[in-house]
């Protein structure tokens, strides 16, 4: 059964802990090592990241750490903790996330209002950007398209900051009759399909399945965050992968670097055996544009890489990257071969896949961490693989599964939190945790500098400048016809 997409005008004093977080989360105690670490602050960051790094530039860290981003205030980075062939432990950037998820997910920290990140998120990074522009005449909103859970929180939370109802809008890719429009970039929305439109002055917004379709770039009303970022890499990753190679270029000389697989972008269909032989034979093959796990296709045989040639696709670009597996099946890139460490044997010496989620919001004192989880694949990692071997089993971790009514259900089972009893199978360090927030906050900002240069002086879009960056006409077409 897929989640119900609940719509309607939000209240003060509406917020219930027991309605925007996992049960098991509201009992769970966070593990005291995330403890400290969410509370170790940018100056003790720095000196334990300069400490284990000589050769990085104290106050270029100091700058990232502290320098808010223009567009994307708000962000989740998906990272691997791997090592390489000489047994040198890495965090590696797997994607990057314009409107994640995760706070239904982590436990509370000492937050007698019981609203922990929501608040944090809305208070310190939101409600910010709202002060930094002239907005339109209107109310407020969330909008949203899944995740009811986390997005109820939102809008409630916000309407206890604001002193103001709070509209609680889903705006579904392909509604017949949506419950939001924009009209000369200003946000209009009903809760109803029967209620008169209301003008909103700015909005919340977790709409992850295709935005660009429905929502400009650029808009009059604040968007938290603009479709933008997502263009720019938050929902893009042939453009993310643009983004942090030219991160990287700028940040040479100050020892800082995104870890990334290699990654080949802007791939055509017919190319892409090419480049997974290229790799060894095992690869990751994604649909740029796609989320929560769609259009991800991890290649370690011919079987697999049939089974995605035959698959008919709407974008005509793809992005090949090396794949992070076992010692003895890892894609072979320009830097060698990464492996997942994986979490703590079990009682069976099983070892599984897990990656690492980090949500960070930004606001006018830099950047501060928000939210952690983790997601355990479903089946261990095996040494060898056969003919017939489904590696997405023992790759795959996103929790989100697509019903067959087009809505969304999330396989829970497999979620891993920061408290005392799952953190400790996860098999990371205080170390990791500062590895993997400076990690995410490089990603971020690269993405956002992406962001500034997809618009003019102005703040207007350019259109061509992005068709230049990104050469997938049926892409650009959608964009353009919302322009």
């Amino acid at each position: 059964m897929s989640e119900k997409m609940p719509s309607g005008w939000v209240q003060t004093g509406s917020f219930e802990p027991d309605r925007h977080f996992y049960p098991r989360v509201l009992n769970a105690q966070l593990h005291p090592l995330v403890n400290d670490f969410i509370g170790l602050g940018h100056d003790r960051i720095i000196n334990r990241y300069v400490h284990l790094r000589p050769n990085v530039d104290r106050e270029a860290l100091r700058a990232l750490l502290l320098e808010p981003p223009r567009h994307f205030r708000w962000g989740g980075a998906d990272l691997f903790l791997a090592t390489t062939e000489t047994g040198v432990r890495k965090v590696v950037v797997v994607e990057t996330n314009s409107c994640p998820s995760g706070q239904k997910s982590m436990p509370v920290r000492d937050d007698p209002e019981g609203q922990a990140g929501y608040r944090a998120l809305l208070e310190r990074a939101f409600l910010p950007a709202m002060k930094k522009r002239a907005l339109p005449a209107g109310g407020l909103a969330v909008l949203y398209d899944k995740n009811p859970m986390e997005n109820t929180g939102y809008a409630a939370t916000l309407a206890d900051l604001t002193g103001e109802p709070v509209a609680l809008v889903p705006f579904m890719d392909g509604a017949k009759e949506p419950l939001a429009r924009f009209d000369d970039g200003v946000l209009y929305v009903r809760t109803r399909v029967d209620e008169p439109w209301e003008p909103i002055r700015a909005a919340f917004r977790y709409v992850t399945q295709r935005p660009w379709n429905r929502i400009p770039p650029v808009t009059k009303t604040l968007i938290f965050n603009p479709v933008l970022v997502c263009l720019a890499g938050g929902r893009n990753k042939a453009l993310a992968a643009k983004a942090y190679d030219l991160m990287n270029g700028s940040l040479r000389a100050t020892g800082l670097r995104i870890a990334v697989p290699e990654t080949i972008w802007d791939v055509a269909r017919g190319d892409v055996p090419l480049w997974v032989e290229r790799m060894g034979g095992v690869a990751v093959v994604k649909n740029p544009y796609s989320n929560a796990g769609q259009g991800v296709y991890t290649i370690t045989s011919p079987r697999e890489l049939d089974a995605f040639m035959s698959l008919a696709h709407r974008y005509d670009r793809f992005i090949v990257q090396a794949l992070v597996g076992n010692s003895r099946w890892s894609s072979l890139g320009r830097d060698g071969r990464l492996y997942h460490i994986g979490t703590v044997p079990d009682r069976h010496g099983r070892i599984y896949v897990s990656d690492l989620r980090f949500m960070v919001g930004a606001g006018p004192g830099g950047f501060f961490p928000i939210a952690l989880y983790a997601r355990r694949a479903r089946a261990p990692l095996t040494e060898e693989i056969t003919p017939d071997t489904d590696s997405w089993a023992m790759l795959g971790t996103n929790l989100s599964v697509k019903a067959d009514d087009g809505g969304w259900d999330t396989e829970t089972a497999r979620l891993r939190l920061m408290d005392s009893r799952d953190f400790n199978k996860l098999g990371v360090g205080v170390d990791d945790l500062i590895e993997g927030y400076v990690q995410t906050v490089l990603a971020i900002t690269a993405i956002d500098r992406m962001a500034t240069q997809l618009v003019n002086q102005k703040g207007a879009f350019r259109p061509r400048v992005f068709a230049s960056m990104n050469p997938d006409e049926a892409l650009v077409q959608e964009i353009l016809d919302k322009c």
